[in-house]
């Protein structure tokens, strides 16, 4: 059984507020052609299909063309879909049943009641059966009716909610198995402070969100969403590909890539990471005016200038314009010399929790756990 992995697509996206959608249409049409070229028996997609939660008419052409595209290269293949932290779990559940019938299983919603289950598809090669469980996006407020509430009739964690929504089936651990989920996974005991989380991601406030990766140990593969950069949770076999493009400067020089899986028998899996090319790199060229000339590309590019004296700022702007067609973002070096020979301090950047914390004082539990459902739910609204 072959397939290939990706995830984070974010259709529609705007990078500094320039539009994405012909890097986006050109690097599916590459990953188009690599299944062509690999020909796979299925394609997973680990959520985040689009940047917003109502995406606008173009992003739903674009989608709509890679998706035929991938079902004309690969006639025989299953598509299976999740709906990311970014998506609109409704509406992407609206065609669920009529997709189906061609082999495209587009999952919004996880499990609604006591009696629903998390989709699994079967397939079968040589040697067996593999399910696969798609596991959408959760939020513990999706699943009160079944993961339960607290001592207080509060929603239970992240963590707890999806450990049970996970427990609950039944999964044959002679077969083979592959969970497809969109959360933010951690090996257990591991510190999520020590991630490195990209720009593009929307982070909740002192990481509620976290699950502890235990339980994936029930599955042959993790085929996982959410996480922007590229990284193993623990094991080779449960993986975030990252997203098929740089979403924000902070993934400048990455290397973008979706996951080839192959499983043989029982216990005995393989993986192999196929390259992406952009249409147009991300890169940060940080220097004086004059070395940053002289590395003139047409690449997205955030230009941070270095020089301690003052520039004539038109000239300055029409210069880099000339060599870097594709810049989005100009700025000069958080810490310089200025007029009164003071250097300026460096911005201090906090998240949102921290800086609300740093206004308001000291705060009892309660009153932090309060903040910081305010503070995601917020966040999440703007997701």
């Amino acid at each position: 059984m072959k397939f290939l992995h990706l995830s984070d697509l974010h259709i529609g996206l705007k990078l500094m507020n320039r539009d994405m959608g012909e890097d986006q249409a050109y690097v599916f049409r590459e990953i188009v052609e690599i299944a062509a070229d690999r020909q796979p028996d299925a394609i997973v997609i680990a959520g985040d299909i689009y940047d917003k939660a109502v995406p606008s008419a173009e992003a739903a052409t674009l989608f709509d063309r890679f998706i035929s595209a991938l079902t004309q290269a690969l006639p025989s293949a299953v598509i299976m879909m999740i709906s990311g932290n970014h998506d609109s779990a409704p509406r992407l559940n609206i065609y669920r049943q009529i997709l189906r019938s061609r082999n495209v299983y587009m999952i919004g919603l996880p499990p609604q009641r006591p009696e629903d289950h998390i989709e699994k598809i079967t397939l079968r090669d040589a040697y067996g059966p593999v399910n696969f469980y798609l596991l959408p996006f959760v939020k513990p407020s999706m699943i009160r009716d079944i993961a339960g509430t607290d001592e207080n009739g509060n929603s239970l964690s992240y963590d707890a909610s999806v450990h049970r929504l996970i427990e609950r089936e039944k999964i044959d651990g002679n077969q083979r198995n592959v969970l497809v989920s969109h959360q933010f996974y951690l090996p257990s005991g591991a510190d999520p402070n020590d991630v490195e989380r990209m720009d593009s991601e929307i982070r909740m406030a002192g990481n509620i969100d976290e699950v502890r990766a235990d339980i994936l140990e029930r599955f042959d593969y993790a085929a996982l969403g959410h996480i922007h950069k590229p990284m193993r949770v623990g094991s080779e076999f449960f993986r975030y590909p990252g997203t098929p493009m740089a979403c924000s400067f902070s993934e400048a020089g990455q290397q973008k890539g979706i996951i080839e899986v192959e499983l043989s028998e029982k216990g005995h899996v393989r993986t192999n990471v196929l390259p992406l090319q952009p249409l147009h790199g991300v890169r940060v060229i940080r220097g004086s005016l004059r070395d940053v000339l002289q590395q003139g590309c047409e690449d997205y590019v955030s230009v941070v200038l270095t020089d301690k004296e003052d520039l004539d700022v038109i000239d300055m702007q029409d210069y880099i314009r000339q060599a870097f067609p594709n810049v989005l973002e100009i700025r000069r070096d958080a810490v310089r010399e200025v007029n009164t020979g003071i250097e300026a301090a460096e911005e201090i950047l906090m998240d949102p929790f921290a800086l609300c914390r740093s206004y308001l004082g000291d705060l009892d539990e309660e009153e932090q756990e309060l903040l910081r459902s305010v503070i995601n739910e917020a966040a999440e609204g703007n997701g």
